[in-house]
């Protein structure tokens, strides 16, 4: 008895006692069709990200004031630390529960997990619950999965585009775009690029571990954690997510992070099956493509003409092959760079200039053989809906996630092309519903507190009532 006290009391002096692990960020329903979903999450050491302590500055961006770049990531506002552990994914749908395996996370995938689940119901609402194996502490939610493609139910759905962490409105939760557009409770979200800026100061993000920084101090805003919480997203990366303003040069760096750093990042974030170019349907009367303008892309730089590319020959010839398959009623492209425009005469890097003219000139002259094609773009950070009247090809920018984040264009400066110019911060709600059995869609830009700014209707072309 005495030998087996002894083991007792050196087990309690040897073994220390485990960490509390939390799912600070929550999680995110990801890719979510009429019968998968990929369930993502993080682990935290700490219940709550660190306050934010720092003034920001009046300016466009915003900047924190008296910010010092070299102290510790664990003392930075908004900053939470991981911890190494295991989780399982669970979806309950009535009686009917999936379990899956334990997922070791690590710290070299920045403590991220994901489960891919398949053979699920369409049109179905799912809860989900993560544990942690060490803890037992638990995160739970909800999503729906999409209609099958014979049901033309009506859809709502929000895209929004960049988000720097010192351009928030509200110093506790975040964004104030998130809170409208939950309050919405929309079938799903698009997030069209720039979901973090590596490049900007507080602090600039030239190693991975400031990178990384960068993913959780967003991710753990809490209007974001409440949103996500309940609303399926899917997400396309820009150039600030990547390396970099601008960035297309593989052999590129920034600071001590090169192009392969920053790609692995992004895909802890968003673990994708398959190519970063995909598309996915949504009952009867939508299907989306979600494109990848960074990955395949030509030097910025280089000479225009036949062969400079942003999408690269596979993703175009797969663009055009599934758009003319397609017998969705309306279809909505997502890139993350402007296609129609306009755009300011020194920006190189998208469709809307001539850095990339011919390649543009391709896609709108074969979007214009689709019907009921548009284009919702991000990157920009005003608000716009243009029309290209040469191709009657109409794109929407949604305009950044917050008023102090609004630059780059001349609120006076309106185009021909214009049928809407707004120099400021919000989102973009899509919505298609049946009037008369005939389908609509109606794109509605809000300002960050969700109040309608402006809208457009469109009636499908050449549709027969079926």
């Amino acid at each position: 008895m005495k030998f087996l006290g002894f083991l007792a009391i050196v087990f309690l002096l040897t073994c220390e006692p485990r960490q509390n692990e939390f799912f600070t960020s929550g999680f995110k329903a990801m890719e979510v069709s009429d019968s998968t979903a990929l369930i993502w999450t993080r682990l935290y050491g700490q219940a709550i990200p660190n306050p934010v302590v720092h003034q920001k500055s009046n300016t466009h961006p915003s900047y924190p004031i008296d910010f010092d770049e070299e102290m510790p990531l664990d003392s930075v506002d908004g900053g939470v630390f991981g911890v190494e552990g295991e989780v399982r994914f669970i979806l309950t749908e009535g009686f009917e529960s999936r379990v899956s395996p334990w997922v070791k996370v690590r710290e070299a995938d920045d403590f991220t997990a994901s489960h891919l689940f398949s053979s699920l119901k369409p049109d179905t609402q799912y809860e989900v619950t993560i544990e942690s194996k060490g803890s037992g502490n638990k995160v739970n939610g909800i999503f729906r999965t999409a209609p099958s493609k014979t049901i033309g139910k009506a859809i709502h759905f929000t895209t929004s585009t960049c988000q720097f962490f010192w351009s928030y409105d509200d110093s506790v939760r975040g964004f104030r775009v998130y809170d409208a557009m939950n309050r919405m409770d929309p079938d799903f979200f698009v997030q069209t690029g720039d979901y973090v800026y590596y490049d900007r100061k507080g602090p600039v993000a030239n190693d991975i571990p400031t990178a990384r920084h960068k993913w959780h101090a967003m991710d753990s805003w809490k209007s974001l954690v409440d949103f996500h919480l309940k609303v399926p997203m899917f997400m396309i990366k820009d150039d600030h997510d990547l390396l970099k303003d601008d960035i297309s040069d593989k052999e590129g760096t920034f600071g001590k992070i090169n192009w392969n750093d920053g790609l692995k990042i992004w895909k802890e974030n968003v673990p994708l099956r398959g190519e970063p170019y995909r598309t996915f349907r949504w009952g009867k009367d939508l299907q989306i493509w979600l494109l990848e303008g960074r990955e395949f892309r030509s030097l910025n730089r280089m000479e225009d003409g036949p062969d400079k590319t942003i999408l690269g020959t596979p993703q175009k010839s797969w663009l055009e092959q599934t758009l003319k398959e397609s017998d969705a009623t309306f279809k909505i492209l997502f890139s993350a760079t402007p296609i129609i425009g306009p755009d300011r005469d020194n920006k190189k890097d998208n469709h809307a200039n001539k850095g990339f003219q011919t390649e543009g000139d391709w896609m709108r002259g074969m979007l214009s053989q689709i019907d009921n094609v548009y284009i919702i773009n991000g990157d920009r950070h005003w608000q716009y809906h243009s029309f290209d009247s040469e191709t009657q090809v109409n794109e929407f920018g949604s305009g950044p996630v917050s008023n102090s984040h609004s630059q780059g264009w001349d609120q006076e400066d309106v185009r021909p092309q214009h049928r809407f110019l707004r120099v400021n911060g919000g989102f973009l709600g899509v919505k298609i519903t049946r009037e008369f059995n005939r389908p609509e869609i109606e794109f509605t830009h809000y300002d960050v507190d969700g109040n309608e700014v402006y809208s457009a209707k469109f009636q499908a072309r050449g549709h027969l009532s079926k």
